[in-house]
């Protein structure tokens, strides 16, 4: 008897790019989404905030912050967190708990990448494909850490004065050195970015982008190695676009080390970074009493 079965080709194993480089781009899928938000709100600026996904108590004190703020001189502001996958224990039981929240809140994106600290610019592209998607009415879109404090009132003020179109924002490192200790959180090899300089770039805390960019920064990255952090590879990017991103116009908004929280000297900034043993909540409440800011 004739056999007409042929074997299945075995697929090619799987080899990982290195620990330097990002599988990027991919085609992810939204496990969690808000579709509709943007489309209902029309946000003038909408704020997106990569979390881990089990780090529900920093997305409860933004809420409860400034990220509680909806409507600010006029603007609409709408807010998300984006996540990925968790990887550990108790998966299943921590992705009930967060389609609960996302019930409670209608604030949580998630997507199917591993959420880890070397995917982060896979988070940060999924992150710009949906705003991109999703609300593409809005004017400006503003990537911030969530152990940030933001001063929305100063940013929504810049913000009326900024660009439309092909703008980016923040604290911008110029010449900032590449480096070469293999034990630095943010070691790159030689034989992968030859240079020893990076080119402009908007240091990760937070920078805020017009909406034209989100999908020239996707559609750059199919030209741009992936490496893995993040920042500088969105400066890549915006290199291989031809666009530079802009100084914000006072040099004391963003500020990468931590500020000491007081009423005057959070006045004067739009983003800080704050210290892991902080009260936010206490000097958020302190920052919003009635009264003069600085004496």
């Amino acid at each position: 008897m004739f056999n007409s079965t042929k074997q299945k080709p075995v697929p090619v194993p799987y080899t990982s790019p290195g620990p330097f480089l990002v599988e990027y781009p991919y085609e992810y899928h939204f496990i969690i989404n808000e579709p509709q938000k943007c489309e209902q709100q029309k946000p003038f600026l909408v704020l997106m905030v990569p979390v881990a996904p089990q780090n529900r108590a920093h997305r409860d004190i933004i809420r409860s912050t400034w990220g509680g703020d909806s409507l600010v001189l006029g603007k609409i502001v709408s807010l998300f967190f984006m996540l990925g996958l968790n990887n550990g224990r108790g998966d299943k039981q921590l992705q009930k708990q967060l389609l609960q929240e996302s019930k409670e809140h209608q604030d949580l994106i998630q997507s199917n990448f591993l959420d880890c600290y070397k995917n982060l610019t896979i988070k940060t592209m999924v992150m710009l494909e949906w705003v991109d998607s999703y609300c593409s009415n809005a004017s400006y879109t503003m990537k911030i850490d969530s152990d940030v404090f933001l001063n929305l009132p100063n940013l929504i003020n810049m913000l009326l004065n900024a660009p439309k179109k092909n703008y980016m924002t923040g604290f911008v490192a110029e010449e900032a050195l590449v480096l070469r200790d293999p034990h630095s959180k943010w070691y790159l090899p030689v034989e992968l970015y030859p240079s020893p300089h990076y080119p402009p770039y908007a240091l990760g805390l937070g920078y805020v982008l017009s909406l034209d960019l989100p999908i020239k920064l996707v559609e750059a990255s199919s030209h741009v190695k992936a490496i893995y952090i993040e920042d500088v590879y969105l400066g890549l990017c915006m290199q291989y676009l031809g666009i530079n991103p802009t100084d914000p116009p006072d040099w004391g908004y963003f500020k990468v080390s931590p500020v000491t929280y007081s009423r005057c000297a959070y006045s004067r900034l739009i983003a800080t970074t704050t210290y892991k043993n902080a009260d936010r909540m206490r000097n958020w409440k302190n920052f919003k009493k009635p009264g003069r800011y600085c004496k």
